[in-house]
């Protein structure tokens, strides 16, 4: 019997974040403007998984509370990509104030 676990993975919740931009970022139409602000998204927001695996992995409670840190601020520089991207796409406001909300969420968590 297969039961589900009541344990919270921060992990895969992190994943599905990163995979969530990705797929959101692939679903815009690119031009000038655009182009560098999906850029800096992606890379914010990708970026918060990575560290957090270089966190688990950490060689001491300074380099892990350092790699928490960085993945607090990566969060919030995803906010502000999130923000600028809503400024060229008006028409895309409720995807991107649902990710809005969960980097929100990853910053309080870290």
């Amino acid at each position: 019997m297969n039961q589900k676990s009541n344990t919270y993975n921060l992990e895969e919740r992190i994943a599905k974040f990163g995979e969530n931009v990705i797929l959101f970022c692939k679903s815009l139409k690119m031009d000038v403007i655009l182009s560098p602000l999906v850029n800096q998204l992606i890379r914010s927001a990708t970026s918060i998984g990575a560290n957090y695996m270089e966190a688990n992995g950490a060689s001491s409670k300074r380099d892990f509370q350092n790699k928490i840190f960085i993945c607090k601020k990566e969060a919030q520089e995803t906010k502000n990509w999130l923000r600028m991207i809503a400024t060229c796409c008006p028409d895309k406001k409720e995807e991107l104030s649902n990710l809005w909300k969960e980097a929100q969420e990853l910053t309080l968590i870290f």
